[in-house]
């Protein structure tokens, strides 16, 4: 067995240490942990964004994406200085502050960033997600599903933006304004989801148990909530692709894109030339609809 390499970079006047640079992480796509490390510091300006004051979950791959997983939610001994940590219901979770941090646990082969939906010590949502959860691994009615209800949103007078999750769903997000509740927000999941449901029921279905749904499209207004977590946008996922949860156009919806075009090796391009699709739509007047439902 050879042996281990450690050493360490100053990013922000902070030593990070980092081990075994070589070590395959995505084999089929060549990306070691040096490449990992370099492509995370390139999305660090987008993927912290979501992450920053949250309480985070991550999935670690020791042995890279072939290799055995595990998920961590307390953070581990010991941690470095710049690594800062907020207690909820017993877990001493990661609050991430900056890049020092998103490259240590990149080190540590965190693969997967899976926020809470709302700030650490508070409990209002950051902004409303409804995941779209297919029940086949493949989907290729995914977009489609997509469209239909980013109409329906359309026609509450709610802009959104979908983001592919990098696996085989589809996570539509709508800004809002801090004030509005996870239960308020439900009321309007559960409306929305109940009329692409009727209108499409060989589409969509509401149902939570996966052996129930047949092939249909699981419409999920319910994992967002406190204590939940989803895909960040722009998190690696660990999938033989290296495929990162990338925010879509809506012209890309319609052409039917693949989650697979959407990777570590060009999400970096893509950022150069359109940016974040999520910061770039302001908040939406969801407000306007819950009082409606009321």
């Amino acid at each position: 067995m050879p042996a281990a390499v450690k050493g360490s970079i100053t990013i922000e006047g902070q030593s990070v240490t980092i081990t075994n640079p070589d070590k395959p992480l995505w084999p089929e796509q060549g990306i070691t942990k040096r490449i990992y490390l370099e492509k995370l510091a390139a999305l660090s300006p987008y993927l912290l964004r979501y992450l920053r004051n949250r309480l985070l979950t991550v999935i670690r791959y020791p042995h890279g994406v072939e290799g055995k997983s595990f998920y961590q939610k307390n953070a581990p001994e010991p941690l470095p200085p710049f690594i800062r940590t907020v207690m909820h219901e017993d877990i001493n979770y990661i609050s991430l502050d900056g890049l020092p941090g998103l490259l240590w646990l990149g080190n540590l082969a965190a693969l997967e960033f899976h926020p809470s939906l709302h700030y650490a010590g508070r409990s209002l949502p950051c902004e409303w997600m409804i995941d779209l959860d297919p029940s086949r691994e493949v989907e290729p009615r995914i977009m489609e599903a997509t469209a239909i209800v980013g109409e329906v949103l359309k026609s509450l007078g709610l802009a959104s933006v979908p983001k592919t999750s990098g696996a085989t769903g589809v996570q539509i997000i709508v800004p809002i304004k801090q004030g509005v509740t996870f239960d308020e927000l439900r009321k309007v999941g559960h409306l929305v989801g109940r009329y692409v449901t009727e209108k499409h029921p060989g589409l969509f279905t509401l149902e939570r148990l996966k052996k129930q749904r047949g092939d249909k499209i699981y419409f999920d207004y319910l994992q967002h909530y406190r204590g939940k977590t989803l895909a960040a946008p722009y998190t690696p996922r660990a999938r033989p692709l290296a495929t990162v949860s990338t925010p879509l156009t809506w012209d890309e919806v319609a052409r039917n894109v693949s989650p697979e075009e959407f990777h570590l090796l060009n999400i970096e391009e893509r950022l150069r030339v359109i940016g974040d699709l999520i910061e770039q739509l302001p908040p939406q007047p969801v407000e306007l609809v819950i009082a409606a439902l009321r």
